[in-house]
């Protein structure tokens, strides 16, 4: 009896180790990876080139996670869903190139490639949307 009680003792303490080194390793890789959410890339946790370009020039209005925000007691739209996730390629690169009021143009401000850049970080990081391979042919 007394080595059948220290067997099932022996057995649980495995069982316990195992399951706090499975929580360990399951910690640990959700540690390393970077956050995403179901509706893109967490900005913050992003090293990105498109991201520190977000950071500088766009979160002051949409906000630090591109949800939207209010500005002067305006609302200003979210860059991951709603009317943004409807807006086509074109549409998107349009507004960041040529600006429509409230919002301004960012022609002086970023090259042609980093507006592309900034059209594919919204479709792709933010909405996550499927890759396309078409880009808006620089005027």
């Amino acid at each position: 009896m007394f080595y059948s009680q220290w067997t099932a003792v022996r057995t649980i303490r495995l069982i316990k180790i195992i399951v706090v080194l499975g929580f360990l390793v399951f910690g640990l890789i959700a540690c390393t990876e970077q956050r995403t959410r179901k509706d893109g890339i967490v900005i913050a946790d992003s090293s990105s080139y498109e991201a520190s370009l977000y950071r500088q020039n766009c979160a002051i209005c949409h906000g630090k996670e591109a949800y939207g925000k209010e500005v002067d007691g305006k609302p200003v739209p979210s860059l991951r869903f709603g009317d943004a996730k409807k807006r086509s390629r074109e549409e998107i690169y349009n507004q960041i190139k040529h600006g429509k009021l409230p919002m301004p143009s960012f022609e002086g401000q970023l090259t042609e490639k980093e507006i592309n850049r900034m059209v594919d970080f919204i479709m792709y990081d933010l909405q996550a949307r499927e890759k396309e391979d078409s880009k808006v042919s620089q005027k």
